[in-house]
């Protein structure tokens, strides 16, 4: 079961305010994104903010508005690389420090479901209940899943404690340090 977000960090930050966006384009395509988001039409906010992250990478809201809309369509690996992004330009924001630990851990979670094969080059795919092979999904993590989960769960581990850090008054310590350690026993029972 996918761990909701609790925080309104994940909610979408608008870019309206933004007084550091002077591209007009760039604003546009942050406003559409929006109101697609608001309707629930993730896919159609991904594609405008990477169009307005082909115009201007350099905007914090438009990355992070990017990495919020990936994790709304459960595209984790894609939320994880552009919260990655996001972090470069602003890595003082505490609250996105927690937003990427809940897709590392998510995409750890599909991993031990087998909902993601991980491939020999590292990158992720959906299995298919219906393929051409009639592969069923096997009880055994391959090697290479286990090194990607064992990264993925510690990377997840020290961005919660990386946004307790940063966030020291967070009103969800606890539920914080409780996912830490589901995810250490995680790791006990899973990558090793």
């Amino acid at each position: 079961m996918k761990k909701a977000f609790l925080l309104a960090s994940i909610l979408f930050i608008s870019v309206i305010s933004t007084a550091c966006i002077n591209n007009f384009a760039v604003q546009e395509l942050n406003n559409k994104a929006k109101d697609f988001m608001d309707k629930g039409d993730y896919v159609s906010a991904i594609e405008r903010l990477k169009s307005s992250v082909d115009l201007d990478g350099s905007v914090f809201e438009t990355q992070y508005n990017l990495a919020v809309a990936y994790t709304k369509a459960e595209d984790y690996a894609n939320a994880v690389k552009t919260y990655n992004d996001a972090v470069k330009l602003n890595p003082d924001f505490a609250d996105l420090y927690y937003s990427r630990a809940v897709c590392e851990e998510n995409l750890a979670k599909d991993i031990i479901s087998q909902d993601i094969i991980v491939n020999d080059d590292g990158s992720f795919e959906k299995f298919e209940q219906e393929n051409e092979d009639n592969e069923v999904k096997s009880n055994v993590l391959s090697d290479k899943s286990k090194e990607v989960l064992t990264e993925l769960i510690n990377n997840a581990v020290s961005d919660y404690n990386l946004y307790l850090e940063k966030s020291s008054s967070a009103q969800d310590k606890d539920e914080v340090e409780e996912s830490i350690k589901a995810l250490e026993e995680l790791l006990e029972k899973h990558a090793k």
